[in-house]
């Protein structure tokens, strides 16, 4: 069995799409995880992966995150995620985007494309000029524009349950909250708990992004290595996954992590199993971060923002359901929400 084979085997993947366009320089991978609970629904990432080795695992982790946060969500959705390989701020073009489009369309329904990292709302027209399967579109085609808006909200929605699960309060006022990445999702994220009274600190790769929540949420920029060791209420992890992992876990220093990242947890039995040790509450991504994908979903069924605003809501419900699960079997707050989600899609067979 080739390493491919092997590692699509063990995360339980379905189907695998290699898309290959010489003329356009597309390279992308589509993965099908599971399609239990129906068709498979995932952002596509255009991000430089060192290797094609590094972009099969991004998107089969990705997709394997999209089964399970469809299904703690009570979406009757699969879980599927796509990768293009490349600099986004290089090779990124309309023909690229709508060769990507058309590869979709090859797939009859079983994937259906969104936004992600280095991705746009106008790249998905792009898509969607080669097929029908694409969400995240502008509110002008019938779509629900941006998605990272209800992403966010979701995230701060979630701070607000760990908040109620670890002190007992829901108020931000005067607590600490670390933020790693402010891209869109970090950046309303910020705006959020700069209007809740929190005090909020952070880093970002791009000196701009920082500048900017700097200037506009008062966010008090600081180096990588200093957030991971400061003092916090929360530390939200927003950027690329596998942030908590055994190094930085030697210096964190918070009493919850809530973030919008997708896989945060490096190795999720070991990384668990550490931050009990260290009294954190971990407050699982998946669920915490599936604001975008209840509000995308919308779009399937005709776009209602207050349908999609109160599902995004529920998130709060999720995890204090999540969180009293865990704490009353001695689990993981991970294993928890893994239990959950797992039950209603084996229930659904």
């Amino acid at each position: 069995m080739s390493n491919t084979f092997e590692k699509i085997t063990s995360y339980g993947h379905e189907q695998v799409v290699y898309c290959n366009d010489n003329k356009t320089g597309l390279q992308a991978i589509i993965a099908i995880h599971n399609t239990v609970l129906g068709p498979s629904l995932g952002g596509c990432r255009m991000y430089p992966y060192q290797s094609e080795s590094e972009a099969l695992e991004d998107v089969l982790r990705l997709s394997r995150g999209m089964t399970y946060k469809a299904s703690i969500s009570n979406l009757n959705l699969g879980g599927g995620k796509a990768v293009i390989i490349g600099d986004p701020k290089k090779i990124k073009t309309k023909e690229l985007l709508e060769s990507f489009g058309r590869f979709v369309d090859t797939l009859n329904g079983r994937y259906i494309t969104a936004e992600d990292v280095g991705m746009t709302v106008e790249d998905m027209e792009y898509i969607r000029s080669q097929t029908n399967h694409v969400t995240g579109i502008t509110k002008s085609l019938g779509g629900s524009g941006d998605p990272s808006i209800f992403t966010a909200l979701g995230v701060f929605i979630g701070m607000k349950a760990a908040l109620k699960k670890k002190y007992q309060i829901e108020s931000f006022k005067n607590l600490k909250v670390g933020i790693q990445g402010f891209g869109k999702v970090g950046y309303y994220l910020s705006k959020h708990l700069f209007e809740a009274g929190a005090q909020i600190y952070g880093f970002d790769v791009d000196q701009e992004r920082l500048d900017l929540v700097s200037r506009e949420f008062g966010v008090t920029s600081i180096s990588n290595n200093d957030l991971m060791k400061l003092e916090l209420d929360i530390f939200s992890p927003c950027a690329l996954g596998g942030i908590i992992n055994p190094q930085t876990l030697e210096n964190l220093n918070c009493q919850i992590i809530a973030g919008a990242a997708n896989n945060q947890l490096l190795n999720e039995k070991r990384e668990s199993e550490t931050i009990n040790e260290k009294k954190i509450l971990y407050v699982p991504d998946y669920v915490i971060n599936a604001g975008g994908l209840m509000n995308v979903a919308n779009e399937l069924t005709g776009y209602d923002s207050k349908k999609a605003t109160n599902q995004v809501e529920g998130i709060y419900e999720t995890l204090l359901e999540i969180f009293d699960l865990s704490e009353n079997q001695n689990l993981s707050t991970i294993d928890a929400a893994n239990l959950l989600a797992e039950k209603r899609i084996q229930d659904s067979k």
